[in-house]
């Protein structure tokens, strides 16, 4: 008997791999999935989850994602708790060589590609005792929690324009506290967030530590030109610094933009080596959303199995 080939496997778990895994099953292709160092993705890291369809009192995001589980293993989804530490992909068709946790080979004839995205942290210490607990790298999923209370949010770029501007719409204050003398965002939204009466802009002026017991209740603050220190009364803290696609064993072996995202081909999850495909937070750096993670896993799924079937594996 040869090696075993698997007819998929899924690289990494989270919103998208879990849906992957879910379309993978129920087409009988006997999906295999590793679920990376952080089982689940960012929203182990979440609280509160009142934004995806179908839960409508909202559900905690660890508990979501051991749904998501569930319902891939229910169909036959395999799930090991292991790290892809190497890929050695074939560019002329599969089988594709994957090196788990540095020692094991694993074949398989198609891979889909779930590593999501890390956001950037300031590394602050109290930014990490209290992630979940008032701390968050995302306005959009999280912004709704913070309605009519001040809320700080660090960063001088686009995403951090957009996220400022977003909770200038739910908020009573928002602090924008930005490094340097200026942003770095685009004209139009540096505008946009230079005519919005509800943020405060912080010049030059840096996140020292953040406040709180159990719950955000404050920042202290540094100018880092006059060295003044102050503390701001807040309740929420973002950070909008950026985030970078875990994307490191895929080097030199799939087409990267200038920030390191995957690239599919137009009108598909498909890349330029056969049998590799890709989903969620890795190859998209606009929308960055729990549900359209898991869209992309669908149609990850879809293009994989048809591409089987094109080769005539079953």
């Amino acid at each position: 008997m040869g090696e075993t080939i698997h007819k998929v496997v899924i690289i990494g778990s989270g919103p998208a791999g879990y849906t992957a895994a879910i379309y993978a099953a129920r087409a009988n292709l006997n999906p295999v999935m590793y679920t990376g160092i952080e089982p689940g993705g960012q929203l182990m890291n979440t609280t509160d989850v009142e934004n995806y369809p179908g839960y409508p009192d909202g559900i905690l995001g660890p508990q979501m994602m051991d749904d998501f589980k569930k319902q891939a293993q229910r169909f036959g989804t395999v799930v090991h708790f292991g790290v892809v530490s190497k890929v050695e992909f074939s560019k002329n068709g599969s089988p594709h060589k994957l090196i788990i946790d540095e020692e094991q080979e694993v074949l398989t004839h198609a891979v889909i590609i779930s590593t999501g995205a890390s956001a950037k942290w300031l590394g602050l210490e109290s930014e990490k005792r209290l992630n979940g607990h008032g701390v968050s790298a995302c306005a959009v999923c999280d912004g709704f929690f913070f309605k009519g209370e001040d809320v700080a949010i660090v960063g001088g770029g686009d995403t951090a324009a957009e996220e400022a501007l977003y909770l200038s719409k739910l908020c009573k204050t928002v602090h924008l506290l930005v490094r340097r003398d200026e942003m770095r965002a685009s004209k139009i939204m540096q505008d946009r967030v230079m005519k919005a009466s509800t943020i405060i802009k912080h010049w030059n002026t840096e996140a020292e530590e953040i406040l709180g017991d159990g719950t955000v209740s404050g920042v202290r603050v540094l100018n880092n030109v006059t060295g003044e220190k102050q503390v701001l009364d807040i309740q929420g803290f973002f950070v909008a610094i950026g985030h970078r696609p875990n994307t490191e064993i895929f080097k030199g072996q799939l087409e990267m933009d200038a920030q390191g995202y995957l690239k599919a081909g137009p009108g598909s999850m498909r890349t330029k080596i056969p049998g590799v495909f890709l989903s969620g937070d890795v190859q998209d750096k606009v929308y960055r959303q729990a549900v359209t993670a898991a869209g992309t896993g669908c149609m990850a799924a879809l293009d994989a199995e048809r591409w089987l079937a094109e080769k005539g594996i079953e």
